[in-house]
C-alpha cells in the first residue's frame, strides 16, 4: 500500500508543485516563501485527496481519485498578479476569490451534475488545450533563467540546460517502462539539477535554511481579500475544473467497474469544491482531479481507494516537512523550463485527445473550436489587445482560459442546443473546404 501510494505521489508531484512555482515567481516571493507556498499546496492536496477517497457524509466520490492544485487556475491567477499594484496583496486577492468560487461550487455541485450535457468534449477539449497553450510561455521564460534583468538571461548555458533536461525526460519516457516511466519528469528534474551543478546554476541554500518540521500557518500571506473581477475569473476556472473532474470521474468509474452515476458525480464535485474552499485557509490554491493518476490506476490495476488515500497521507507529511518541500526550490529555473515543455505540452495534448472525440467532422463543432481557440490565445499572441479596458475587466480578459471557456460554452449553446442547432450539423472534411450551395 505504501509503495503504491508513493507511486501516485510521484506521478502527480510535478503537477502539484508547478502552479505555486509559477504564481510565486510572478509575485516575487523569496526562496523561503516559495518553499512555504509549495509545502502548503502539497498539504492541501493531501487533504483534498482524503475528502475525495475516504469521504464524509455526501462529500467524496469514494473512488481512487487524486486531487491537487489545478493548472486551470494558473493563467487567471497570474492575470490577478499582473493587475495588482502592490504584489503583497496578490495572494490574498487570489485566496479570497478561490474561497468564494469554492463555496459557490459546493452548493452548485448537485445542479452541475445534471447540467454536464452543456459541457461536451468540444468544450472541455478546447479549454484543456488552452490551459496547456497558456502555460507554454511560462516554460519558455523558465528556460531562459530566473531573472530577466540578469546578464545570463537567455544565455546558451541556460537554454542548453533546458534542452538537456527535455532530452533526458524524452529518453526516459522512450526507453524505460513501469514506475520509472511514470516518474520520468521527476527524474528529469533530478538529473537536470545534477548536470547544472558544474555550471553554478544550482543553489542548495533553500534546503539548508528549511526546517525539518513545520506547519502551513493559516493566512500566512495575509487575510483574504475579495475583489469582484478576481472572483468572477476564479468562478470560470471552477466551472472548468468541475467539468474536467466530471469527465475524470466518468472515466475512472469505467476503469474500476463502478460507473459514476449522478449521485457519485455530485459527491465528487462537493469534495473538489470543499477542498478548494478550505485550501486558501492553509495558503493553497484551487484543487481538482489529476487525470494522470487515472492512467496509473488503469496501468497498475490497483483499484483500492485506500491506496490513493495513503498517497494523500504522504502529501500531507511532505507539506508538514519544509525541507522536503524546499527540494523543488533547488531545481534551477532552466531545468524546470525543460521539464515544463513536456508537462505543459502534455496538458495541451490531453485537450487535443479530448477534441478527437468531439465530433470535428461536424461543421458546427469546427467553428466552436476555431473561434474559442482564437479568443483564448489573444492574451498570448497580442498581450496589449485589451489595454483600453478597465483594470478589473482585464483580470478576466487577460486570461485566455477564462475567455476561451466562456466562448466555447456560449457557442456550443448557440450552435448545438438553441434553435434546432443539431439539424445544421453539416459534415466537413476540412475547416477550409467550401460548403455546397443550398438548392431551393
Amino acid at each position: 500500500m505504501a509503495t503504491s501510494g508513493l507511486q501516485h505521489v510521484a506521478a502527480m508531484y510535478a503537477g502539484v508543485v508547478a502552479p505555486p512555482l509559477i504564481v510565486g515567481a510572478a509575485v516575487g516571493l523569496t526562496a523561503t516563501e516559495l518553499t512555504f507556498l509549495t509545502g502548503a499546496c502539497l498539504f492541501t492536496a493531501g487533504l483534498a485527496t482524503f475528502l475525495q477517497t475516504l469521504g464524509i457524509w455526501k462529500i467524496g466520490a469514494r473512488l481512487p481519485f487524486v486531487n491537487g492544485v489545478t493548472f486551470a487556475g494558473v493563467a487567471p491567477m497570474i492575470a490577478v498578479v499582473n493587475s495588482t499594484d502592490d504584489k503583497s496583496d496578490a495572494l490574498p486577492v487570489i485566496f479570497g476569490a478561490v474561497i468564494v468560487a469554492g463555496v459557490l461550487g459546493f452548493f452548485a455541485a448537485p445542479f452541475f451534475s445534471k447540467a454536464v450535457r452543456f459541457f461536451p468534449p468540444v468544450v472541455t477539449g478546447t479549454v484543456i488545450t488552452l490551459i496547456g497553450i497558456s502555460l507554454m510561455p511560462v516554460a519558455f521564460g523558465w528556460a531562459q533563467g530566473p531573472n530577466p534583468a540578469a546578464d545570463d538571461y537567455g544565455s546558451t548555458t541556460n537554454l542548453g540546460l533546458a534542452g538537456a533536461t527535455l532530452v533526458i525526460v524524452l529518453l526516459l519516457r522512450r526507453f524505460t517502462r513501469g514506475f520509472v516511466k511514470q516518474i520520468a519528469v521527476l527524474l528529469g528534474l533530478v538529473v537536470g539539477t545534477l548536470v547544472a551543478i558544474p555550471f553554478g546554476a544550482t543553489d542548495f541554500g533553500p534546503v539548508a535554511d528549511a526546517a525539518v518540521v513545520g506547519f502551513p500557518t493559516p493566512f500566512h500571506f495575509g487575510a483574504p481579500q475579495f475583489q469582484l473581477a478576481a472572483i468572477l475569473s476564479m468562478c470560470v476556472v471552477m466551472v472548468v475544473s468541475m467539468t474536467e473532474s466530471t469527465a475524470d470521474m466518468l472515466a475512472l468509474g469505467e476503469i474500476v467497474e463502478r460507473p459514476a452515476d449522478e449521485r457519485t458525480i455530485a459527491a465528487g464535485l462537493r469534495a473538489d469544491t470543499l477542498g478548494s474552499a478550505l485550501s486558501p485557509l492553509f495558503n493553497g490554491f484551487m484543487c481538482s482531479a489529476f487525470a494522470q493518476n487515472i492512467g496509473l490506476v488503469a496501468m497498475t490495476r490497483i483499484r483500492s481507494r485506500y491506496v490513493v488515500a495513503t498517497g494523500g497521507g504522504f502529501l500531507v507529511l511532505m507539506g508538514l516537512c519544509p525541507m522536503a518541500a524546499s527540494l523543488i526550490a533547488v531545481v534551477p529555473r532552466p531545468v524546470l523550463g525543460g521539464a515544463g515543455v513536456v508537462l505543459f505540452g502534455s496538458v495541451a495534448a490531453s485537450g487535443i485527445q479530448t477534441l478527437v472525440k468531439a465530433g470535428l467532422e461536424k461543421d458546427n463543432n469546427v467553428l466552436i473550436v476555431a473561434v474559442s481557440l482564437a479568443v483564448g490565445i489573444i492574451p498570448i499572441t497580442a498581450p496589449e489587445f485589451y489595454h483600453a479596458f478597465p483594470e478589473t475587466a482585464k483580470i478576466i480578459l487577460d486570461s485566455g482560459i477564462s475567455t476561451g471557456c466562456v466562448a466555447a460554452v456560449a457557442l456550443n449553446l448557440v450552435f448545438n442546443h438553441l434553435g434546432g442547432g443539431h439539424a445544421a450539423d453539416d459534415e466537413v472534411t476540412s475547416p477550409m473546404d467550401p460548403q455546397p450551395a443550398s438548392v431551393h
